[in-house]
């Protein structure tokens, strides 16, 4: 079991202190893999946010690298899926998020930590950097997404992973309701990716 390794990738103005977050560490404790979860803290600079994720899973190359992503953390997921060929989770996932950023530059407040985070024009650019235009390995992905999400059009993340699988909930809203309900389905899509069960 120690040649697994979990990162979930919370969104913007998030916090390891979220809900899903905390939802998925007592998940994992439950399951007995506490010690293989890691929920690293995300900035609002998204260049500087993959550096950072990339030196991270970069320390794990040797694990088997499994990702879970909240909204622009599954942004990010998606494209670290693509980099490292890595099975991701993606919850309520931003697709495009740089064709609407430019409405959030300016200062924000986190909403767990009160740091204040700058969004810049620059960030624009940095996030359509990390855009996957087509996914080489769909079946890499899982896209949870809620009809009720007041934050992000559900149906772009229908029409983005259609080719991999994306499980579509009626109702429900941007936080994403009923997400414990769903983790043993998250982990056992993430573990028969790698081959968990097989062994």
């Amino acid at each position: 079991m120690s040649d697994l390794i979990f990162f979930y990738l919370h969104g913007f103005l998030s916090s390891p202190l979220s809900q899903k977050a905390q939802q998925t560490v007592k998940y994992c404790e439950q399951i007995g893999f506490g010690s293989l979860i890691n929920v690293p803290t995300l900035g609002s600079a998204p260049a500087e946010t993959i550096i950072q994720l990339r030196s991270i899973l970069d320390a794990h190359q040797s694990e088997k690298i499994m990702l879970m992503g909240s909204s622009l953390g599954g942004y990010y997921a998606t494209h670290l899926s693509e980099v490292y060929n890595a099975p991701a989770v993606l919850i309520n996932p931003a697709v495009r998020p740089f064709e609407h950023w430019e409405e959030r530059i300016g200062e924000h407040k986190n909403y767990y930590s009160d740091e204040v985070h700058l969004v810049t024009r620059a960030h624009i650019d940095e996030l359509e950097n990390l855009y996957i235009e087509e996914l080489s390995n769909p079946d890499n992905i899982l896209a949870l997404v809620q009809t009720g999400d007041e934050t992000l059009d559900y149906r772009l993340a229908v029409e983005k992973f259609g080719n991999a699988c994306c499980i579509v909930r009626e109702g429900g809203n941007h936080s994403y309701e009923n997400y414990v309900s769903e983790l043993p389905m998250i982990f056992e899509f993430l573990l028969s990716r790698i081959g968990y069960f097989e062994r």
